[in-house]
């Protein structure tokens, strides 16, 4: 059956689709009568949506809990949506200056909600990364909270926006450095708005430091963050600060320049 709503637009599809905004990092997994609950629809219609869109790829069926997750077929949109981003194809070269001048692995995130995504990534000199390296890739999420680049993307924000943000993060340790007091996040997100450079000294996993800085359009608003992710060393941070943060600081700079 054709359906179509009253603007002449396909029912189906705004359907199909809305299944997929369901799932979410915090619902990554979703049964048929949570669906149907969520979209107002009967079981049997919300079957038909969901086994279409398994059928394509993209959902992902699991027997033993008879819960649908996002399929391969939804990451492939997602990675065609990113490699046309212009402030992806903007930053490219910038960053692979930043890893060529420094040799570790650098990065390009924007921020989702409380999450910072990776929209780029050159990886740095082999010898020079952390364990965790290899598990990420564009389009991987990081908290916010206790990431370099998160906490660039965090200090920014209007305070309001900022203290409504932190009252639901759930500030879990991550590492044997992260900060999961609110008041003490807060201090070092007044230090980094205060010095344009924000850290991540062992929060997200151990043995893992990172150097980031912000990314601003034209109007002077941050919408992106560069870092630099550097496996443990005996260098004191603010030594590593001192060496990396202006090369680091000069490509989030270059990159500033060509964005609109």
């Amino acid at each position: 059956m054709n359906e179509t709503n009253r603007a002449g637009l396909s029912q189906s599809l705004e359907r199909g689709l809305a299944v997929l905004c369901l799932f979410t990092p915090d619902r990554p997994a979703l049964g048929i009568s949570e669906l149907a609950r969520e979209l107002t629809l009967t079981r049997s219609t919300t079957h038909r949506y969901v086994a279409t869109l398994a059928s394509l790829g993209f959902l992902d069926h699991d027997a033993s809990t008879r819960k649908y997750r996002l399929g391969p077929r939804v990451l492939d949109l997602g990675f065609s949506v990113l490699g046309s981003l212009e402030l992806r194809e903007t930053a490219a070269p910038f960053l692979r200056r930043l890893t060529d001048a420094t040799g570790y692995t650098s990065n390009l995130a924007i921020r989702d909600d409380t999450d910072v995504i990776l929209i780029d990534r050159v990886r740095g000199r082999p010898g020079r990364y952390h364990h965790l390296e290899f598990s990420l890739h564009v389009g991987s999420r990081i908290p916010a909270y206790c990431s370099a680049t998160g906490k660039v993307l965090l200090a920014f924000l209007p305070r309001p926006d900022l203290e409504q943000m932190l009252e639901r993060l759930d500030l879990v340790q991550r590492g044997p450095r992260t900060l999961t007091d609110q008041a003490a996040l807060l201090a070092e997100l007044d230090q980094v708005r205060r010095t344009g450079i924000a850290v991540n000294d062992e929060e997200l996993d151990s043995a893992l430091r990172s150097i980031a800085a912000p990314v601003r359009s034209r109007s002077g608003e941050v919408v992106a963050a560069v870092n630099v992710a550097i496996p443990w060393s005996p260098a004191a941070m603010s030594d590593l600060v001192s060496q990396l943060g202006p090369a680091v600081q000069a490509a989030a700079h270059d990159i500033a320049a060509r964005v609109i």
